[in-house]
């Protein structure tokens, strides 16, 4: 038994920050202590405050350190582990109280939380099955081979109410049901954990800190709709989640979890792991499926949909991690726990992966109906530097800005959608007043049109032309006639695009145009960007009153630009000028002008 358990994060994030020299370094302070046979160090998943990275929690205590260096950790040990004092300064501030250390649950970011997929990651050893194990880990499968029919299984997951979490949200229960009454001596269940959107980094969080809960969620599938066979199609880009699959999948056939005959109830079933080479439209699902078999990833015209031809011509059922993860919590602890969760339509919880402009970037999982504004404002910690909220981009480049109009709309499948965005995988965006929309559309377009796999001429050209027309209004060449050109494009484009990403392709457009207008029409009317971002409807111009003659700007200009004497006010000339904003960077007197 040890007397401290030092848990580290292991995910990507806190990975790249240098969690893994921490560890070593760890391991070798407290082996110099002698404490090795008293203290035990995990490498856990994600927390979830990814920007605070390395993160370390020590227990019992619940001391939660973060942006651990290496030069720390002879202190943690001598100080903390040793002696039990709690080193103070390297505490995430919110937990620290005069007496004690306050528990990470009663945090800003964790208290509105509640996690269900991601319930074990940070929390176990992901690399450990006996770990997963301990935390009721394939109870549900044996509950389901042992105690449940198949019609039971999928009758639970409808009750449930849960939804695809991968962008469609469509009925999980009911797209069983549809694979289970495909007759076929052959089918399959694969998961998407394709993760392509700018952003978007939940279904990796979860493989990294709780791949177990993926496997077991599969099999209980294959058990549900009668396959035998599955597949986790993952991009090769995630190199620490498919090292963990790899070992969780090895584990689970070591222990009779996989393969022949589990829990000696005649069920055959076992997965294979197939690498993604990182094309966005491999996160659809023919897409995905056409990949596995070997061939391009290209879309297939549905219908059949795949629960009836799906993988290899064979009914299939696809769903993505998180939709996975909360399966065998809901077999445990039944579809009425799920389905008090959430608002009427879109039930349970949701994972989001916070970004952008916010002040705690990170993973949040909250119930669904929770408010725009209680994610960014309460669990993110609100917009850095004091600026305003200006909008929010859910769902990628398939979903749509959410304007501060709608800040304190409830977030689930239906209210983003008539609002003009969509759920999407969960990633969300966040945007201040510095933040130019026309640019913001731009970028999702350029995303769009560079993935876009080409099988089909309206989002193969479509795509293309709309970014050529939204580039012409950020160089200050549009005109209004574009923007009704854009629209006109955008709704062409939605209907007879091939697949699903074709089609929600102009969402950013659409929405932007819906809720920003005004930014466009000061593009092409006022050659000007409200926000000034756009570098061709810029100028730069020097305040005489404000410049001392330095000379540090014209040192920087990369193209010569500003002429000057020394002690004398400083000259740009326009036409040299390259807009890069150098000079501003550097200037210490606030004399360089932006508009």
């Amino acid at each position: 038994m040890y007397r401290s358990h030092v848990l580290v994060c292991g995910g990507t994030g806190c990975t790249s920050s240098g969690s893994a020299k921490i560890i070593e370094t760890l391991e070798s302070e407290i082996a110099k202590a002698g404490l090795a046979e008293e203290v035990k160090v995990i490498r856990t998943g994600c927390f979830g405050l990814c920007a605070l990275g390395p993160i370390m929690i020590v227990y019992p205590e619940g001391c939660f350190y973060s942006m651990v260096q290496p030069d720390d950790i002879p202190e943690i040990v001598s100080e903390h582990l040793l002696k039990g004092r709690i080193v103070t300064r390297l505490l995430y501030q919110e937990t620290v109280q005069e007496d004690n250390v306050k528990s990470l649950n009663e945090t800003q970011f964790y208290k509105k939380q509640v996690r269900v997929a991601l319930r074990n990651c940070g929390v176990i050893n992901p690399e450990n099955i006996d770990e997963y194990i301990a935390v009721d880990g394939y109870a549900a499968l044996g509950k389901v081979l042992t105690e449940m029919t198949p019609d039971d299984v999928i009758q639970v997951i409808k009750d449930s109410g849960l939804r695809g979490r991968g962008g469609a949200g469509f009925p999980t229960g009911t797209k069983w049901s549809f694979a289970k009454a495909s007759k076929s001596d052959q089918k399959y269940v694969c998961c998407n954990a394709d993760e392509g959107d700018p952003g978007a980094f939940m279904d990796r969080s979860v493989l990294e800190g709780d791949p177990h809960a993926v496997l077991e969620a599969m099999a209980i599938a294959g058990y549900a709709i009668g396959a035998n066979q599955g597949y986790i199609y993952v991009r090769a880009e995630y190199p620490i989640a498919v090292k963990r699959l790899e070992i969780a999948i090895g584990q689970a056939r070591e222990y009779g979890l996989l393969g022949k005959n589990i829990f000696d109830s005649g069920f055959d079933f076992d997965i294979e792991i197939r690498l993604g080479a990182g094309a966005f439209v491999c996160g659809e699902e023919t897409a995905l499926m056409t990949s596995i078999e070997g061939n391009r990833g290209e879309p297939r015209p549905r219908p059949p949909f795949p629960a009836v031809k799906g993988l290899f011509q064979e009914p299939t059922i696809l769903n993505n991690v998180e939709t996975y993860a909360n399966v065998a919590q809901i077999i445990l602890k039944g579809a009425d726990w799920f389905a008090s969760m959430g608002t009427e339509k879109s039930k349970g919880t949701k994972v989001f992966a916070l970004g952008g402009k916010i002040h705690n970037t990170g993973l949040v999982e909250i119930p669904m109906g929770t408010t725009l504004r209680e994610v960014i404002e309460e669990i993110g910690g609100g917009i850095p530097n004091g600026k305003k909220f200006k909008a929010a981009q859910t769902g990628g480049p398939s979903g749509g800005c959410i304007p501060a109009s709608h800040y304190d709309v409830p977030i689930d499948y239906d209210n983003l959608i008539a609002i003009g965005s969509m759920m999407g995988s969960g990633g969300l965006i966040v945007m201040d007043e510095d933040n130019c929309m026309v640019d913001i559309a731009k970028f999702f377009l350029e995303f769009t049109v560079d993935e876009s796999c080409g099988k089909c001429t309206p989002c193969r050209i479509g795509t293309k032309r709309l970014y050529e027309l939204l580039d012409k209004i950020t160089r200050g060449n549009g005109t209004m006639e574009d923007l009704d050109r854009m629209e006109e494009l955008c709704y062409y484009i939605k209907e007879n695009a091939l697949c699903g990403l074709g089609q929600t392709a102009p969402n950013p457009v659409l929405s932007t145009l819906r809720y920003f207008r005004d930014e466009y029409e000061a593009h092409i009317k006022e050659k000007r960007c409200p926000a000034g971002v756009c570098k061709h409807l810029l100028s730069f111009t020097i305040d005489p009153e404000k410049c001392r003659g330095c000379t540090l700007c014209s040192r920087v200009c990369p193209a010569g630009a500003i002429t000057g004497q020394v002690k004398n006010p400083h000259v740009i000339d326009p036409a040299k000028c390259l807009k890069c904003g150098a000079c501003m960077e550097k200037c210490k007197f606030g004399a360089i002008i932006k508009k």
